[in-house]
């Protein structure tokens, strides 16, 4: 089939809105139309990634409808309204079997690669091979991914709010309910209030956290912070982070803290403001080059817990459907996060405002299939612009 698709032509080059083909879904693969895909700074990484190949449609928030399935698919079925997860688990490896599926390792191959699970793309261009990215390739009308990419949502789940779920939702909220395992009436530090950071609050708020205090640079991200569930603020560069949070919690410092910020100076920070038996969650990706520097006397004493939490620990099939419902009883805020809503013809106007690095947004852009540009929701303002965490 033909479609409209924006496509990766060169690293760092705009994309390009282009008509392009899609192959039919092969064994254990679904057709999907895309009726939203969000932005996410993540895509800006691989725009600007050498090892990225091309020509590629990037892409990896989305939710629609699936249209077409291939031989041996029995989750979904023609018809049904999905989120779409770029982690897909095979349910047969070591960490699979345990119910450690954000640690198995099948689908990163293949990713890296720009393929589908088998090694081979479902995207043409006059007879040229194109790549997909993440498995899921969103930034396009319709899209080919594994079975275990689409998890059934329940009907009244709107696409576009949907369309959120699939990375920094997922993430921030795994990270506070799977990786820290948040337990009410405790107290939570988030560090670095972002796409993942403002999820995490929203985590832990649903865990039942008594406290809940987020750290960061800017006003703007705390003042946000607050409409998510936060209860304290800490301005980091203004105040002593470590000081503050002991002060916070009768000088004992928090149960949790969850660093989603990318930088090994709020993980510093972190280890040192948790209490005795405290733990301590890493979302953030270090870059290589940075070392984690922990005070080595007295170690042993402590009992704290430093974690690495890949995608929050999620398990889709199961954490989508919860973030859906809470979202439908009114108990998880995926209005808010949305920035703007636009046609795909407009997605350069997002990487644009990207590539200002003394701002990020905390939410996302939703790029919608309808026919028209349909207007930015009511709440939206320029506060929604804020700086990451150690920017």
């Amino acid at each position: 089939m033909k479609m409209k698709a924006a496509v990766m032509e060169s690293v760092g080059g705009p994309l390009q809105v282009k008509e392009v083909e899609l192959d039919n879904p092969k064994v254990n693969e679904v057709l999907v139309k895309i009726e939203a895909t969000s932005i996410c700074h993540s895509d800006l990484n691989a725009l600007n990634d050498p090892t990225t190949p091309t020509p590629t449609i990037l892409g990896h928030e989305g939710a629609g409808i699936v249209q077409e399935i291939g031989p041996h698919v029995k989750n979904v079925k023609v018809g049904d309204r999905v989120a779409l997860n770029w982690v897909p688990y095979c349910g047969k490896c070591e960490y699979c079997t345990s119910g450690d599926f954000h640690l198995c390792e099948e689908a990163f191959g293949p990713m890296f690669n720009g393929t589908l699970l088998d090694g081979t793309t479902r995207l043409t261009r006059n007879g040229e091979r194109m790549y997909h990215h993440s498995l899921l390739s969103t930034f396009a009308e319709y899209t080919v991914v594994p079975e275990m990419s689409c998890v059934k949502l329940p009907n009244e789940m709107p696409l576009a709010q949907a369309s959120l779920i699939g990375c920094g939702v997922a993430t921030g909220y795994g990270a506070a309910i799977n990786a820290a395992q948040v337990r009410p009436g405790t107290s939570v530090a988030v560090f670095g209030i972002g796409g993942v950071g403002i999820n995490a609050i929203q985590g832990a708020r649903i865990a039942g956290a008594q406290k809940i205090i987020a750290c960061d640079v800017k006003k703007a991200n705390l003042e946000m912070a607050k409409h998510f569930g936060a209860t304290h603020t800490i301005q980091v560069g203004e105040e002593n982070v470590e000081e503050a949070l002991k002060s916070l919690t009768g000088g004992l410092g928090v149960h949790y803290a969850i660093d989603c910020s990318g930088n090994t100076k709020a993980t510093e920070s972190a280890w040192n403001g948790v209490r005795k038996k405290g733990v301590v969650v890493v979302v953030g990706a270090f870059h290589a080059s940075m070392i984690v520097n922990l005070p080595a006397g007295g170690f042993h004493r402590v009992g704290k817990i430093l974690k690495g939490s890949f995608y929050g620990d999620t398990q889709p099939f199961r954490d989508f459907v919860n973030i859906a419902n809470l979202y439908l009883e009114g108990r998880y805020k995926l209005d808010e996060l949305i920035l703007s809503r636009i046609q795909l013809e407009d997605i350069n106007r997002v990487f644009d405002s990207f590539q200002d690095h003394t701002c990020a947004n905390v939410g996302r852009s939703l790029i919608e299939f309808k026919s028209q540009v349909l207007t930015p929701p009511k709440d939206v303002s320029e506060t929604w612009k804020v700086n990451s965490y150690y920017a």
